[in-house]
């Protein structure tokens, strides 16, 4: 006889009270009358504030990027500066992410701010920085870091850590006495910002957002978004 299965046999378990977690968001309010209608001021003026709240972590960023097949794929990594041009950061360009940016030149960026009950999302083109650009900034970083970068091959299988600590053993004594050169597979990429949203959490899930987006002559429009 034919054992009768419940309609939610299987369903999955929700985790114990995870339904029930959540916090309420009262740090504030974001009106249009005071923001400034400049995005990139409005992003200076709140970035300051998460650094004096959220202290040298308030530059992570989840970047999210895409293959040419459309396959989605996020991960953290630090802004290193910004200004009217876009937002920096560095990495492998043979990384997975390296590669999705070159093959698949956009990606969205995401700030999170939780002291504040901040966000920030920013979406639009990517584009690689000048060598020079890239030499400065990775001659300014710790010897450590600058071996690190040469010697990890990102985001490919290695065999195991001792292979990957062996080889930053060789280059330590390669470059014990000199300047690490720039990795001709290392450098900066630019998101030029398309479109910018801030939100501000508030009360009963009814949150601020507003969304910069240029006109064709360039000026920044403002628009409230439904929460």
């Amino acid at each position: 006889m034919a054992t009768m299965r419940h309609e939610h046999e299987h369903e999955e378990e929700p985790v114990s009270g995870l339904a029930h977690l959540r916090r309420e968001y009262d740090h504030g309010a974001l009106d249009e009358s005071e923001v400034d209608s400049d995005p990139f001021t409005q992003f200076s003026r709140w970035f300051e504030e998460a650094l004096e709240a959220e202290g040298v972590e308030a530059n992570a960023m989840a970047l999210a990027t895409a293959s040419p097949e459309g396959l989605p794929l996020a991960r953290m990594v630090l802004l290193k500066g910004f200004d009217q041009r876009g937002f920096a950061f560095y990495s492998n360009y043979e990384s997975q992410k390296g590669r999705n940016l070159l093959e698949n030149p956009h990606a969205a960026l995401l700030f999170y701010w939780g002291k504040l009950s901040r966000q920030v999302r920013i979406v639009g083109p990517v584009s690689r920085m000048t060598p020079e650009e890239s030499a400065a900034y990775f001659h300014s970083r710790p010897l450590g870091s600058q071996i690190g970068a040469a010697a990890s091959n990102q985001s490919r299988v290695i065999p195991d850590r001792a292979a990957l600590e062996e080889r930053v053993r060789e280059l330590e004594a390669r470059y014990a006495e000199g300047e690490v050169p720039l990795p001709p597979y290392w450098g900066g990429f630019r998101v030029t910002p398309e479109s910018f949203e801030f939100w501000q959490g508030r009360l009963s899930r009814l949150h601020d957002r507003l969304r910069y987006r240029p006109t064709a002559d360039g000026v920044w429009v403002i628009e409230r978004l439904a929460p």
